[in-house]
């Protein structure tokens, strides 16, 4: 006897949801051993990740922009840029023609390092993706932004910092 297709279907979203998951925690190793290789706090790491990734794509970041993608307070980011830039791997720039708007960059002497410490991951990640035909790599933009912006919304409607869900109607 054949398993409904919603059986199927349930179960395929949960192995998705794992693998998400997994992905996730293997990332956060990574930047946690791209920390350790630095020699740098690894919440500080994120930061510089997220920083040679803007950059990369054109779009450098503002200290305010950084907080969010970090998620940290606008006293923490600020905290954690003087740590970056004392250790020589950030600079904050004024490139704006409103010269209040502070830019960040990675620092001359952090890209190369950062470049060798990610050219694997590179590498490897471009080869897996290689294995997909471009149509279904479009699905898969899709599926992940469509789950990015679920998630994001999740988090501003429903999951206040520091607080548990939102009441739903009908909670008691």
């Amino acid at each position: 006897m054949e398993r409904p297709e919603s059986v199927d279907l349930e179960e395929q979203r949960d192995r998705l949801m794992e693998g998400l998951r997994a992905f996730g925690a293997n990332y956060t190793e990574f930047t946690r051993r791209f920390a350790s290789w630095l020699g740098l706090h690894s919440t500080d790491a994120a930061a510089l990740a997220e920083i040679l990734y803007a950059e990369d794509k054109g779009t450098p970041l503002s200290p305010a922009r950084l907080g969010e993608r970090v998620s940290l307070s606008s006293g923490a980011t600020t905290i954690l840029l003087n740590r970056l830039e004392a250790a020589g791997c950030v600079v904050r720039t004024r490139e704006h023609s409103d010269g209040r708007v502070v830019t960040l960059r990675s620092s001359p002497r952090i890209r190369p390092r950062a470049e060798q410490f990610f050219t694997a991951y590179t590498e490897r990640m471009t080869e897996a993706m290689a294995q997909y035909p471009p149509e279904q790599l479009r699905q898969f933009e899709d599926f992940v932004g469509h789950l990015c912006d679920t998630m994001g919304a999740l988090l501003a409607d429903e999951y206040q910092p520091g607080r548990g869900p939102a009441p739903r109607p009908g909670d008691a």
